[in-house]
């Protein structure tokens, strides 16, 4: 495939090679690993939904060797508090004031595991630094380093000690994926091979915290024309339309919708987005914010796939 994205030879080599070796890690997965990183270079922040032991905490730590980022994960619990997270303010005799003691939020790659086993009241202690990349403890502005990227995962709604996520924290998420079983062949080679945690700290950074914002700068000056804008807006339309539908897509999940598939343009070696990029990751994007009428059966990603089929390219 021809590569005409505007990336030096350098840097399209070291994003290719990181793909490769997360899934290296995360055995037949191509499609949700590619999803991660559309994510991360789109400049969102994602969400993996599953049942425990398909591999979300791998693809974590997979991505976090591989992107050369500083690494921190929080282990969400029911007794967890906001300050465990952002961090809290101490006095000291010896300056006699209150000194701010930084959580492990801050750092630049973020893996809050099992997100949704803490109250709604911990949870929402990352709303700040997910939309606006800071947080504000006593009145006072902290800056986070960039690039920041949380990666959560959570159980299923139907599992013991979950806490649904409000859809305020749900929209801060750009892809919500599952992973889902691996099939024959990855679950065989995985079986006859070494631990994943050993293989994990095997790895070494293709990447660095200077070209993923160079990368991220490339996919926000991917081209999208007037007519794929047109799509993108139809597609919005037709979640506000939709009779299933009771509260459809906001401005916000068109930003993201358009960020995303720039990056997946990008990752595909193009400097133009086409109707495919959207379709390719759309119900990653849209799924988790649409809310049903209580009347209907089936799944938000249902919803999701009726819109696309109901939407053309025009």
């Amino acid at each position: 495939m021809n590569d005409s994205s505007g990336l030096t030879p350098v840097l399209r080599d070291a994003l290719t090679r990181a793909l490769a070796q997360v899934n290296q890690v995360v055995l037949g997965k191509p499609r949700e690993v590619r999803l991660a990183f559309v994510c991360l270079l789109a400049g969102g922040h994602l969400l993996i939904e599953d049942i425990p032991g398909v591999g979300k905490t791998t693809l974590a730590h997979a991505l976090a060797a591989t992107l050369g980022l500083s690494f921190q994960r929080i282990q969400f619990t029911s007794d967890l508090l906001p300050a465990d997270i952002i961090g809290v303010g101490i006095y000291e005799r010896e300056n006699k004031r209150f000194e701010f003691h930084r959580g492990p939020l801050f750092t630049q790659l973020l893996l809050a595991d099992e997100i949704n086993r803490a109250m709604p009241r911990t949870q929402s202690a990352l709303l700040e630094a997910m939309a606006e990349g800071q947080v504000t403890v006593d009145g006072v502005t902290h800056r986070l380093e960039a690039p920041f990227f949380v990666v959560a995962t959570q159980n299923p709604l139907d599992l013991t000690g979950t806490w649904p996520l409000p859809d305020s924290q749900l929209d801060r998420f750009m892809l919500r994926m599952s992973l889902g079983y691996p099939d024959r062949a990855a679950e065989q080679a995985m079986l006859g091979g070494g631990d994943r945690r050993d293989l994990v700290a095997s790895l070494g950074p293709c990447l660095g915290a200077a070209q993923i914002l160079e990368l991220r700068r490339a996919a926000a000056g991917v081209l999208a024309s007037p007519a794929l804008l047109e799509y993108v807006h139809g597609l919005l339309a037709a979640s506000r339309n939709h009779a299933a539908i009771r509260i459809g897509l906001s401005p916000r999940a068109g930003l993201a919708l358009l960020a995303a598939a720039r990056a997946h343009a990008l990752l595909d070696g193009r400097a133009h987005c086409l109707p495919e990029d959207v379709q390719a990751v759309f119900a990653f994007v849209a799924a988790h914010r649409l809310v049903a009428n209580l009347n209907v059966a089936g799944d938000r990603s249902q919803l999701a796939q009726a819109l696309l089929e109901a939407t053309p390219v025009r």
